[in-house]
């Protein structure tokens, strides 16, 4: 969506509900052997079935969000196109389904809408039409800065192609973001300063680092399973997780979530919604949306179907592909806002604000182990402060462990 028409799609209303949209475009070159997302290898499509579907859908998910929301005057905050591997996706795609959900919703003055992209050289051709489309952040799959580390994860590009990218992708967004992965076996600390000294002197405003973790039903799982060590010693990944905390932190790129540094007013929106119990729709294979019931403490969880094949033969038959559509118990909501929220720098109030007073006291089943938040917070792992909790560096590190206590 060029500027002009973006600006005629914001259209400011106090008493719009606030949203996020989620699109998944289920298709890669190749599957990386870390991966466990909802991926395919892409072959030849049917373009046009694929916009129809899922302009569709898009229809049938602002429906859902009017009924659950008991509203129809309601605002995206931010769009994400996911994947898979969206800078696969046909430009012409984009820009309508972005056209599409500016005619079903009001779209607020900053929206953010993002793609992920691989930094191949024939997929960035195609950012120059993303950013025409309406395209506003971008963010960067590169993985590594080391040839070797990039052929171990098994990704397409080269060191120089994803250098190229970034320079590319500055002159054309306003906010870039760019992912790294650590942890790799035999990483040294020297190896992994000179990876995010390098990719921050490109002037990027957001970071996304990773540890790489073993998922069950990836290909790296398999030769696990085998016997071959693919992951760093959990000591020296903690030493790395130190490490890019201080550097990026040293940069103007101070940690706000566990994974993620940015500058001032640049983090990503569409995460926060996640993090902090927001409502967000999604369309497209194997996406998940869940929304919140106003004054009321449950929530909507929508599952579409996995199999883009399936998913299409769905959406033609129904209007929508959703296998699953169920409301999700108070005390679920209660243990994912303690586990999304922890992982956030700044940390949650302690009240949920989708709870009512009277319902998280000291005895409810909606309290957080109260022995051992005490103990946590000794530690130094916890720190509750101004009616909020969140955990320290150190806590971070153990947030699986906290969690597993906390919420017993």
């Amino acid at each position: 969506m060029p500027a002009s028409r973006l600006e005629s799609a914001c259209a400011p209303n106090a008493a719009a509900v606030p949203l996020s949209l989620y699109i998944h475009w289920p298709f890669c070159v190749s599957k990386c052997p870390y991966c466990d997302f909802n991926s395919h290898i892409a072959g030849e499509l049917d373009e046009a079935a694929w916009l129809r579907s899922m302009c569709a859908e898009l229809e049938h998910m602002a429906r859902i969000a009017a009924e659950t929301l008991s509203t129809d005057k309601l605002r995206l905050e931010t769009i994400f196109f996911g994947g898979g591997t969206p800078s696969l996706m046909p430009p012409k795609i984009v820009s309508a389904l972005i056209d599409k959900a500016a005619t079903l919703f009001s779209f607020a003055n900053n929206i953010e809408i993002t793609a992920e992209a691989n930094p191949n050289s024939a997929e960035m051709k195609q950012m120059e039409s993303f950013h025409s489309a309406g395209i506003n952040r971008l963010s960067l799959g590169i993985q590594s800065l080391h040839n070797e580390g990039l052929a171990f994860l098994g990704r397409a590009h080269s060191v120089d192609e994803a250098c190229n990218a970034l320079e590319q992708a500055l002159t054309l967004f306003d906010r870039v973001s760019a992912d790294l992965i650590y942890g790799l076996p035999e990483q040294t600390a020297a190896e992994w300063q000179q990876q995010l000294t390098q990719i921050i002197g490109f002037g990027i405003q957001h970071l996304s680092a990773y540890q790489l973790t073993i998922e069950p039903g990836t290909i790296f799982h398999s030769r696990t399973r085998a016997g071959a060590i693919l992951t760093a010693e959990p000591d020296h990944v903690a030493d790395l997780y130190e490490l890019t905390e201080d550097i990026a932190a040293a940069a103007g790129l101070p940690a706000y979530e566990v994974s993620n540094y940015a500058a001032a007013n640049n983090q990503a929106r569409h995460n926060l919604t996640y993090w902090q119990s927001g409502n967000w729709i999604a369309v497209g294979p194997g996406a998940h949306g869940r929304i919140t019931y106003p004054h009321q403490q449950k929530r909507r969880h929508f599952r579409l179907r996995r199999s883009p094949g399936g998913w299409l033969n769905d959406v033609a038959s129904n209007g929508h592909a959703i296998e699953e559509d169920r409301i999700e118990a108070a005390c679920d909501m209660y243990e994912e806002y303690w586990m999304m929220g922890l992982r956030l720098v700044k940390g949650m109030p302690l009240t949920p604000p989708f709870f009512a007073p009277d319902i998280a006291l000291p005895g409810s089943v909606f309290c957080l182990d109260a022995e051992w938040q005490a103990r946590f917070c000794k530690e130094g792992w916890l720190i509750e402060e101004g009616g909020c909790l969140k955990a320290s560096l150190q806590g971070r590190m153990r947030l699986d462990y906290m969690l597993g206590k906390l919420l017993g």
